[in-house]
């Protein structure tokens, strides 16, 4: 990217000889108050359809509004907080995430509930700014892990999502779970502005709208298709044009980027072999790891006479997760750490070794909870190696003033991949019922697992092709006042 002039680099916050465990603190609270949200909603969807009297494909607007309006507020907030000050973009969205949450405790019709979940999404911006901030301010050697932790809180939010509603909506009303998230996304907000200085590195320029419309018509697009596939149908006119379209959007996107100066994204940022393999395996990883986050409490619902399933509550379906994420907050600081002393090529090829292992429990034992507990322990050692490896990957590839951007990118990579591999997975469970019942065949769960676990094996490869070697010499944690160069953290 030709870059405008920036700011001088300036000797990084993080030289300054003051504790980051408060900062620390503050962007985990920030972090956790969006992918809480993220799956809060979901146990409350049945709720949701019966108060307000609506089709199952209306309420799942409450899902896709959020999906698609967090998808391109990433990228777009990520390159705004490298331009402006990535202290100040991060207060704004979550004040904007805060208001969209007000709303959807007040909602009193699922159209003004789906309107407060697209609001919502704009706080999805707290990751790549998060990513930046730990870039940018804080000591070289605490970087890896710190980015790991903030990786896991991802999925570890995106977990105890699934369990802590149950118990909410029982014991008072959905409302409930936006007003116990407001709580926590104000917290956020204010260990933010005590604790969090605001970074000296800029990327000066002016904010490419044309980027912004093309890359968000197209991102739109391809997540709506994705999304609406099944109820639509996956060969129906609406939802290929939308494919079409999204192909269409997003080359005009790249053409269009390709000639300015200063972009919404540099494409030939993309083009970085560490960058351009990290985004590829995200892709992969999301298709075949999402599965597990919806498949598994579905599955634990189950009735006992279906002739497999637990019979649980969705309170009790929640609890398969746990596992998964005690296991992801181990998992992510270890990977930092791992990938500090050899790089992060191996964190994330075991990333994805664990979770064929995870799927192949899955898959051969789900007819025991035991199995089951076992396999999400599992697929949480995966999934925490898989979000540490991948963002300090490419925190590593970029400088400094293309952070947030590059990280935008990544997690609207695992975005589009998880919603497809979601989507599938469930048309997979859905394509064959039990004769003479309302339940969906065992046999859909046994073969979406393996999907995934294939998915897994696939995304093995692509981190393999990744540059680098799978042991390196002499790795160094991604340095916070320069560009990383192609060995070590920076390419794995």
């Amino acid at each position: 990217m030709t870059d405008s002039p920036t700011t001088p680099a300036a000797t990084p916050t993080a030289a300054e000889p003051r504790g980051v465990a408060a900062p620390f603190a503050a962007l985990l609270v920030a972090v956790l108050s969006f992918s809480l949200m993220q799956t809060m909603v979901v146990p409350a969807l049945p709720d949701l359809q019966r108060e307000f009297d609506t089709s199952t494909t209306v309420v799942s607007w409450v899902l896709s509004a959020f999906l698609l309006s967090a998808s391109v507020a990433t990228a777009l907030l990520g390159r705004v907080g490298d331009m402006f000050g990535k202290r100040r973009v991060l207060i704004a969205s979550l004040t904007v995430f805060a208001i969209g949450t007000l709303l959807a405790a007040l909602s009193t019709s699922i159209g003004m509930l789906i309107a407060a979940r697209a609001v919502q999404g704009v706080g999805s911006a707290a990751f790549p700014l998060a990513f930046g901030i730990v870039r940018d301010q804080f000591p070289r050697e605490r970087v890896p892990v710190a980015i790991g932790l903030i990786s896991s809180t991802f999925g570890i939010g995106f977990g105890v999502g699934l369990v802590v509603p149950g118990p909410i909506v029982d014991a008072l009303s959905w409302h409930w779970i936006f007003w116990f998230g407001l709580i926590v996304i104000v917290l956020g907000i204010l260990a933010v502005a005590a604790f969090i200085k605001e970074s000296p590195v800029r990327s000066p320029g002016r904010i490419d709208w044309a980027g912004v419309a093309l890359l968000s018509a197209g991102v739109v697009a391809l997540l709506l298709a994705i999304s609406e596939g099944k109820s639509w149908g996956w060969a129906s006119a609406g939802v290929i044009g939308l494919f079409v379209a999204a192909v269409v959007l997003l080359a005009v996107f790249v053409a269009v980027e390709r000639r300015l100066s200063a972009p919404l994204i540099d494409i030939e940022l993309l083009r970085r072999p560490a960058v351009a393999t990290s985004h590829v395996t995200a892709l992969i990883i999301g298709f075949g790891m999402y599965g597990a986050f919806t498949l598994v409490p579905l599955l634990a619902q189950t009735p006992t006479e279906a002739g497999y399933g637990f019979g649980a509550s969705v309170t009790e379906s929640g609890l398969f997760m746990v596992p998964m994420a005690a296991t992801m907050l181990i998992a992510s600081p270890l990977a930092g750490r791992i990938g500090a002393a050899v790089g992060f090529k191996l964190p994330l090829v075991l990333a994805c070794l664990i979770g064929v292992v995870g799927f192949a429990i899955y898959a051969g034992a789900h007819d025991t909870e035991w199995a089951m507990y076992v396999g999400s322990a599992v697929l949480g050692i995966g999934v925490g190696f898989a979000f540490a490896a991948l963002a300090n990957l490419v925190v590593g590839a970029v400088d400094p003033r293309q952070t947030g951007e590059a990280t935008g990118i990544n997690t609207i990579m695992r975005t589009i991949g998880g919603s497809l591999g979601a989507q599938i997975a469930a048309s997979l469970v859905a394509s064959k019922t039990i004769s003479g019942t309302r339940f969906p065949a065992e046999s859909g769960y046994t073969t979406a697992f393996v999907m995934s676990a294939i998915a897994l094996g696939v995304a093995t490869l692509a981190a393999l092709a990744g540059p680098g070697r799978l042991l390196a010499s002499s790795a160094k944690a991604p340095a916070s006042g320069a560009p990383a160069r192609t060995s070590g953290s920076a390419t794995g």
